[in-house]
């Protein structure tokens, strides 16, 4: 099964506020564009991924993701990250309407390809399915099948509200770099310890992060 992720990106001036005592203020925006780019690339380079739209209303990080090879959707809703991804969905499948989709977070900087396929191959088996995050609170990703919505519910406590909507929970060993999502500096130390991208590598370093 070849799939078609949507990943949500906020306008980086407004990106990754919980990293503050971290990174300061001028320091974040290119964090946050690091990640993505990182995450995008390795989601295209996953065998089970066929192409990955990003749904975003920030210029620059669309100009650097569709120089990566995403298709850009235009964040029309501006109404929050769940509204942009059912818009995003609607938007992919309006052209591919058998395609199986998969929200996948933009904060994944050490994601690996083949722990993705990983991840969609076990997704194949259900309607919809998520994956928790590695704080076992939230969600890095929410596949449907073809037939079915996403109907996302990301946010505070996203892994209870998705399991509440039905979706089922992936319970997958060997997974570290899809469930590693970055919110704070301690976050952001695990995921270069498990390898983070190149552009997240030379982002702390050229940045000089205090603390890390």
């Amino acid at each position: 099964m070849q799939w078609t992720l949507v990943i949500p990106l906020k306008p980086l001036a407004h990106a990754k506020s919980r990293l503050s005592d971290t990174a300061a203020d001028g320091l974040r925006p290119g964090l946050a564009l690091a990640f993505a780019q990182d995450t995008v690339a390795a989601a295209l380079a996953c065998p089970a991924v066929r192409d990955v739209a990003v749904v975003t209303g920030d210029s620059l990080a669309g100009r650097e993701l569709a120089a990566l090879g995403a298709r850009i959707v235009p964040d029309e809703p501006a109404g929050g990250l769940n509204a942009a991804l059912t818009h995003a969905a609607t938007v992919v499948r309006a052209s591919l309407p058998r395609t199986p989709l998969a929200a996948l977070n933009a904060d994944l900087p050490a994601l690996r390809p083949a722990e993705l396929a990983r991840v969609l191959d076990a997704a194949a088996e259900f309607p919809r399915s998520f994956l928790p995050d590695a704080a076992a609170i939230g969600t890095t990703l929410l596949a449907a099948t073809p037939g079915y919505e996403l109907h996302p519910e990301f946010g505070t406590d996203s892994r209870a509200r998705h399991h509440s909507s039905g979706a089922v929970e992936l319970t997958l060993n060997a997974v570290d770099s899809v469930r590693q999502d970055v919110d704070t500096g301690e976050d952001l130390r695990t995921a270069l310890a498990l390898g983070a991208g190149p552009r997240t590598a030379k982002a702390t370093a050229r940045l000089l992060i205090t603390g890390l």
